[in-house]
């Protein structure tokens, strides 16, 4: 029998979500941090661009309005009100803490602005490392137990209450016991074949959650980011943030022209969901390779305003801000997730709650405005941590889970069927969708689900099939969402 252990609370996911739910935590509650892999392996640490503030209560409906247009509308108008509302005292509180974001000589914050926002409201640490500065913040700042190497195959419940984690630590399996447990453990991006996540955002949770019948909501909107070096053998491929677009980068053709004027009016400045598709679109109607051209920007202030970016590059023998760099739309972030409401719970199972890229409060609608996610995980965790507090979720008989499933996580095949899975997910539910398309990805994925394969692999395909079968329903073309019809 595994060890068994109880917490007041159990986190699962170490970003920025996960680690700012425990930093509102007092200290004398027993909580646990669990990591998947090494702490800084998540999506918060690769975050580049910056995190989204209102400059003041003036500025609030502004960014509302800007957030609403990027997501099409379908935005949970509410939540995105709570997001810009409670920036102003998110800034406030980090700095206060501690953070230090860039600031100009005088002393004043930089703000910077990025594509669909109306004006300059985007904080950034360390010029382009915005996340990794945030992460690393978080993880001094944190008080309470993190426990490495610790993955999570099931949550335990039953009768309509989560009672805790079902976990493999460091290859052995552990049942963890709490009286409430957060989701943290960010979004779908190894689904797909190329991708800009963590090699550690597999989907796993999500899968859970089908299988417990716990609604997964606004699936089919998945957001692709438009410049992204892809020429890299590893999966998660080189994000170049949106940031540089903000600050005056162009996309152009191979002959230097820039095309996506005629896509959209504001050409390089248009949200996410509207470059990408304009960059998939003519790359297949003229066959010309697309690049991000820098050279418009002085060298000494690129370097300082984006290091990392520029000694990235450097490595892989480009000379930054002089060369171009050839670039594709890759998956990014999903802006659907576990549906929740606007403190974290999850409907109709007592004691769970969701934080961050994993949820679904209805912020970011068909399409994420840029630089939103950093916020929204900061926001929405720290109201998660204070109704955990409110909430009396504790609980003294333990129940009894017979099923479980570690002798069986991987099987001799699930590889080969993961990478089939990651390169049908691009090809089928990517940027430009079809009807048969969808209806193909459908198809392989059942079909794979009945073939003998491990849990994890399991997890993974009710996460395909979720974000498949939302775009099947979803008839018409929305945000992210885009259906072209098949040539008769």
């Amino acid at each position: 029998m595994p060890k068994t252990r109880k917490y007041d609370t159990i986190i699962i996911g170490a970003g920025l979500a996960g680690l700012y739910v425990a930093s509102n935590m007092p200290k004398d509650k027993k909580v646990l941090v669990l990591c998947k892999d090494i702490p800084w392996e998540c999506n918060t640490f690769y975050a580049q661009g910056g995190i989204v503030t209102a400059l003041d209560e003036n500025d609030i409906e502004p960014h509302v309005q800007d957030t609403l247009a990027a997501g099409a509308y379908h935005n949970l108008k509410e939540a995105v009100e709570v997001m810009s509302k409670d920036s102003i005292a998110i800034r406030k509180d980090f700095i206060e803490r501690g953070m230090e974001f860039d600031k100009s000589e005088a002393g004043e914050l930089l703000f910077t602005k990025e594509a669909a926002h109306s004006t300059s409201r985007i904080l950034h640490a360390g010029g382009d490392a915005t996340g990794r500065y945030m992460h690393m913040f978080l993880m001094e700042q944190n008080k309470h137990k993190l426990q490495k190497n610790s993955l999570v195959y099931d949550l335990l419940i039953e009768n309509g209450r989560c009672y805790g984690v079902r976990l493999m630590q460091n290859y052995l399996p552990e049942t963890l016991y709490a009286n409430s447990v957060v989701i943290a453990s960010g979004g779908v991006g190894s689904l797909y074949q190329y991708n800009t996540n963590s090699r550690t955002v597999s989907a796993d949770i999500h899968g859970i959650c089908v299988e417990k019948g716990i609604e997964l909501k606004d699936m089919e909107f998945m957001q692709f980011h438009p410049t992204v070096f892809v020429n890299t053998p590893f999966a998660r491929k080189l994000l170049l943030t949106e940031a540089l677009r903000g600050e005056g980068a162009w996309i152009v053709d191979e002959d230097g022209k820039r095309f996506l004027f005629d896509y959209d009016e504001r050409g390089e400045l248009a949200s996410r969901d509207i470059v990408s598709r304009s960059i998939f679109l003519y790359k297949r109607e003229t066959g010309k390779k697309v690049y991000l051209d820098f050279s418009m920007f002085e060298p000494k202030w690129f370097a300082k305003r984006f290091p990392n970016i520029t000694k990235t590059f450097q490595a892989l023998g480009y000379n930054l801000p002089k060369d171009r760099v050839e670039i594709s739309p890759a998956f990014h972030y999903a802006n659907g997730g576990i549906a929740c409401d606007l403190e974290g719970r999850v409907p109709g199972i007592k004691g769970l709650y969701v934080a961050g890229e994993a949820a679904r409060t209805g912020v970011h609608g068909a399409n994420r405005l840029a630089s939103n996610s950093l916020l929204e995980g900061a926001v929405f965790a720290k109201r998660c941590a204070d109704a955990i507090l409110k909430d009396d979720n504790c609980w003294d008989k333990e129940p009894t889970f017979d099923k479980d499933y570690d002798t069986q996580l991987h099987e001799e095949n699930d590889k080969e069927y993961k990478h089939k899975l990651r390169e049908i997910m691009w090809k089928d539910v990517g940027i430009v969708r079809t009807k048969n398309g969808l209806l193909e990805a459908k198809n392989f994925i059942y079909d794979t689900k009945s073939k003998k394969i491990g849990r994890l692999l399991e997890l993974r395909l009710n996460t395909a099939a979720a974000i498949v079968m939302s775009a099947l329903r979803r008839e018409e073309s929305l945000g992210s969402h885009y259906i072209e019809n098949e040539k008769e």
